[in-house]
C-alpha cells in the first residue's frame, strides 16, 4: 500500500508509528529520537523517479550517514518511496522514541528521555505544544495509556521496576520488580484486575492483582508537592448554564507550574494542566496582558521563572467544557525558553573547566506595557526580570521565531533584585516612555527609564539578528523607603502623569510615595524627570515581612503578611489609617493578587489570592467591612 523513507542517520529504522484520525497521515518514531509525518495515500508516478528524488535527499542532524539506501528498496514496482511531510529531528534524544498514540485532537509520543510531548497536525506539520516530565527518576517511559474515568497513566521502567505513574494523582500505582527495561512486557487493566507480564532469561513471568477497595481516604487533593511562592489569576471562564469560573496560575518549589481553577460555589480547586519544563522551583509568574473573556475563551501568554537562571513562556488557552470536571479545558503551547547558562551547556569538555558565573535566580517578572511594534521581525513582548546575583535584565520575546533574547541588563544594586513593576508614561503631545521600577535588599527602591534599550531593539537595522546585550545606564531617582529587604511593590497610575508606589518590606512596614513623571523643554529628544511629590510611611504595620501589597484605590492600600493578617488601609497622606484586619489560613505567605469584579446587582467588589503552604480566596464585600472568607 505505501513505501516510506526514513531521513538518514546512524540508527535507522522505525520504533512506533499510529494512523491519524485526520485520515491519510501517518506517523512514525525512530531510533534516534525523531518524529516523521508521512502521507498514507500514494500519488501516480514513476517508481525509479521517486527513488531517485528520495536518495539524492540531504542528511537531517548532525550525526547522519552519508550513504545512500541501496536499490533493493524499490521492488514493489509502481509504489514511489515517500519523503516525509514534516520531521521532528531528535525530539526525544539519542535514546529513540517507544511510542505515539492519538487522543481527542492531538498526538502524543513517549521516549527514553524521560519525557513525553503532546504535538498538533497544523496543515501537514508536527508542532510541539509542550513536554511533561512525570516524576523524578523514571528516564524510559514506554507507553501513555488514556482511562475512562479522566486519568493519563504513563507506563515506563524506573531503575529495574516498572512503573505505572497517574498523573492526576502524581503517585505510583504499580511498581513490580522485573529486572529493568530492554524486555518484551505487556500490561493490561480492568476494573475487575490487573495483569503485567514480561520476559526475563527465557522465562515468561505473570503478576496479576485483583481490584481491591482502596483504604487510603484523601481529604483534600493536593496541588503541588512543596509551598506555592507564587500566583496569578488569569480570568474566568463561564460555561452555559454555569456560573464564572476563575483561572488561576500557580508556580511551586516542585519546579512546577499548575493553571487551575477555584470556585467560589464548591470551594474546590480543580487542576487543568502542569507545565514540568523547569530544573529548579518557579519564584516567579507574569502574564503579558490581562485575559480578556470572548467567546471562544480565554487566551494569555504567560511566563515563568525561577532557580537557574530558567524563563519559560506558554501560550495559556481556556475555554469553557461541560465534560470536564471544572467546566473549564485549558490548552498549553509552549512559546520560547531562556537559560543564563545555555552556552555552557553546549560546551565540549566543560566538566574540565571551571563554571564562572553563579547560579543565579528570578525573583521577579514585569512584563513591560505597550511595546507593540512593527519594526521587529514579529510580534514581540518585552520582559523585566530581578535576580539574585543584583541585577536587572530586560528581555524581548519573538513569537513567531520562539525566541527570548536578552536584551540589556545592569548591576546597579550589587545585591539581590527581589521586585521589578513595569509602567508607562504618556505625554500630552503623545510621547511614550517606558519606564521600570526596582527594588532589593537594601531597602531601595530605584527607578530606570528602559525606552532607549527597547528603541533600540526594535531598530529595523539590528532587528534581524538583535543587538547583543547592553546596558540599561543608571537610574533616573533612588529612594530609601525601607531599612531592609522590599518583599512586595505595586504601581497604580493616577491622573496628569503621577504615579502610587507601593512597597512592603522584612521589618513589617509599609511605604507609599507620589511619584510625578514630566518630560523635559526638549522637543527633539524629551528626557523623563522624576519627582517625589509625597510620601508617607506604617513603620510597624505588620509583625513579619510585608509580602503583598495592592493599592486597590487612590486612597484604598491592601497589605498581607507573613503573620496572617490582610489588612486594609485608607491612604492619607497624613497617615495610613487601618480599616479592618482579617487573619487568614495561608501560613508563610508567599504573594498575592488581586482584581476587582462587579456582582450580581452592579455592585463592585475586590477579590484576592493569597498562596504560601496551600491557596486562598478572599472577597472585600465593601469599603470598611470586614473580608470575607470564599474558598481555601
Amino acid at each position: 500500500m505505501g513505501r516510506y523513507r526514513l531521513p538518514p542517520c546512524k540508527q535507522r529504522w522505525h520504533t512506533c508509528a499510529a494512523f491519524l484520525p485526520q485520515g491519510g497521515l501517518l506517523v512514525c518514531g525512530d531510533r534516534r529520537g525523531s518524529l516523521l509525518l508521512f502521507p498514507c495515500s500514494s500519488s501516480p508516478g514513476t517508481d525509479s523517479e521517486n527513488t531517485g528524488a528520495a536518495d539524492r535527499g540531504s542528511p537531517v542532524g548532525e550525526d547522519s550517514e552519508s550513504e545512500s539506501e541501496p536499490s533493493s528498496l524499490s521492488h514493489n514496482g509502481g509504489l514511489p518511496l515517500e519523503e516525509p511531510l514534516s520531521v521532528l529531528f531528535g525530539l526525544h534524544g539519542k535514546a529513540g522514541v517507544t511510542s505515539v498514540t492519538c487522543h481527542k485532537d492531538c498526538i502524543y509520543s513517549t521516549g527514553r528521555d524521560g519525557c513525553y510531548r503532546q504535538l498538533r497536525l497544523q496543515g501537514q506539520r508536527l508542532e510541539v505544544l509542550w513536554k511533561h516530565r512525570p516524576c523524578k527518576g523514571l528516564q524510559w517511559i514506554e507507553e501513555l495509556r488514556f482511562t475512562p474515568g479522566g486519568d493519563l497513566l504513563v507506563l515506563g521502567f524506573h531503575a529495574d521496576n516498572f512503573v505505572v505513574w497517574s498523573t492526576r494523582t502524581g503517585e505510583n500505582l504499580h511498581c513490580i520488580p522485573c529486572g529493568g527495561g530492554h524486555r518484551s512486557w505487556s500490561y493490561c487493566s480492568s476494573p475487575s484486575a490487573e495483569t503485567f507480564a514480561y520476559i526475563k532469561s527465557g522465562d515468561v513471568m505473570l503478576y496479576s492483582s485483583e481490584a481491591e477497595p482502596c483504604e487510603q481516604q484523601v481529604l483534600l487533593e493536593s496541588l503541588h508537592g512543596r509551598e506555592i511562592a507564587c500566583v496569578r489569576r488569569l480570568g474566568a471562564v463561564q460555561a452555559p448554564g454555569h456560573r464564572p469560573v476563575n483561572v488561576f496560575v500557580t508556580g511551586s518549589e516542585d519546579t512546577t507550574a499548575c493553571v487551575l481553577t477555584l470556585s467560589e460555589r464548591s470551594r474546590a480547586a480543580v487542576p487543568l494542566a502542569r507545565l514540568s519544563d523547569h530544573i529548579s522551583s518557579v519564584r516567579a509568574l507574569a502574564l503579558a496582558s490581562p485575559a480578556q473573556p470572548d467567546a471562544a475563551g480565554l487566551s494569555a501568554l504567560l511566563f515563568s521563572a525561577g532557580g537557574r537562571a530558567q524563563i519559560e513562556c506558554y501560550r495559556l488557552l481556556c475555554a469553557a467544557d461541560l465534560a470536564s470536571e471544572s467546566t473549564v479545558a485549558c490548552q498549553v503551547v509552549h512559546v520560547a525558553s531562556h537559560r543564563l547558562d545555555e552556552h555552557w551547556d553546549r560546551m565540549k569538555n566543560r566538566h574540565k573547566l571551571v563554571k564562572m558565573d553563579p547560579e543565579t535566580r528570578y525573583m521577579a517578572l514585569a512584563v513591560v506595557p505597550g511595546t507593540a511594534t512593527e519594526q521587529l521581525p514579529a510580534p514581540c513582548k518585552f520582559l523585566a526580570a530581578a535576580c539574585s546575583d543584583g541585577s536587572v535584565r530586560l528581555f524581548v520575546l519573538l513569537e513567531a521565531p520562539q525566541k527570548l533574547v536578552l536584551v540589556a541588563e545592569s548591576f546597579h544594586h550589587q545585591r539581590c533584585v527581589l521586585k521589578v513593576e513595569a509602567f508607562l508614561h504618556a505625554g500630552a503631545g503623545g510621547e511614550r516612555r517606558h519606564l521600570l521600577c526596582s527594588a532589593a535588599t537594601d531597602g531601595s527602591v530605584a527607578f530606570w527609564d528602559i525606552t532607549a534599550s527597547i528603541r533600540d531593539a526594535a531598530d529595523p537595522r539590528a532587528a534581524p539578528l538583535l543587538p547583543p546585550r547592553g546596558s540599561l545606564g543608571t537610574p533616573l531617582l533612588t529612594v530609601m523607603a525601607h531599612s531592609c529587604g522590599v518583599n512586595s511593590l505595586h504601581i497604580r497610575e493616577l491622573p496628569e502623569g503621577c504615579f502610587l508606589v507601593a512597597s512592603g518590606s522584612d521589618d513589617g512596614s509599609i511605604h507609599v510615595c507620589l511619584l510625578e513623571v514630566a518630560l523635559s523643554a526638549d522637543k527633539a529628544a524629551p528626557e523623563p524627570r522624576l519627582h517625589v511629590l509625597e510620601r508617607v510611611s506604617r513603620p510597624c504595620a505588620h509583625a513579619a515581612h510585608v509580602t503583598g501589597i495592592r493599592v486597590l484605590r487612590p486612597d484604598l492600600v491592601l497589605s498581607a503578611s507573613v503573620d496572617q493578617r490582610l489588612t486594609l488601609w485608607r491612604l492619607d497622606w497624613g497617615g495610613l489609617e487601618a480599616l479592618s484586619t482579617t487573619f487568614f489560613h495561608v501560613p508563610d505567605l508567599a504573594e498575592l493578587d488581586c482584581w476587582e469584579a462587579a456582582e450580581a446587582g452592579g455592585e463592585r467588589r475586590w477579590y484576592c489570592v493569597l498562596c504560601g503552604q496551600g491557596l486562598e480566596l478572599l472577597r472585600c464585600a465593601a469599603l470598611g467591612t470586614p473580608l470575607q472568607d470564599d474558598a481555601q
